[in-house]
């Protein structure tokens, strides 16, 4: 009898697990917050307002885009590092890497890889998340699913090292 009743127990409760989720996409990786606070990364502070220069040299108002005064934590941080910010905003391959994505490009390149990355990618977290979605107790797996395709770089820089390569970027000792 007592054995009855756990097992009815077991079983309610696993179906209000399993019924906790309804959508198809399963989450590898838990960011919700846990409490009812406000989110703090939410709110960006604007940069300081300053007077231009020259008024005639500010952009036309575009509704939807960047603001003088918004936050560009990349650019900001290329900046702070002596690199180009304005090397962020350019489309294409620059001319410097030209010969490169053509040494890469050799074999050809299919048009639609991002697609079917994404589509392999998707199939990949609904096989390896099947069980997510009867979870009581909330566990992040995004590292433990994806830790097969990762790269040690430790490993990988002694192996290098072992054969005569020399990695002058690597620490030395490591």
């Amino acid at each position: 009898m007592g054995i009855t009743r756990v097992t009815v127990g077991l079983i309610l409760v696993l179906a209000v697990a399993a019924c906790a989720r309804g959508d198809r996409e399963i989450d590898l990786r838990q960011l919700k917050s846990s409490g009812n606070g406000p989110d703090e990364f939410a709110i960006l502070p604007a940069k300081p307002l300053q007077s231009p220069s020259d008024y005639n040299a500010l952009p036309a108002p575009t509704p939807g885009a960047r603001n003088l005064v918004d936050q560009n934590p990349l650019a900001d941080g290329v900046a702070a590092l002596g690199g180009r910010p304005a090397a962020l905003d350019a489309s294409g391959v620059p001319a410097s890497d030209a010969a490169l994505v053509q040494h890469a490009a050799r074999g050809g390149t299919p048009a639609n890889i991002r697609g079917t990355l994404a589509q392999e990618d998707e199939e990949f977290r609904q096989r390896k998340g099947r069980f997510q979605r009867l979870r009581i107790f909330v566990k992040n797996k995004y590292n433990s699913v994806y830790e097969p395709q990762t790269l040690n770089s430790v490993r990988t820089n002694n192996a290098y090292r072992r054969v005569g390569v020399p990695t002058p970027s690597a620490p030395p000792g490591n």
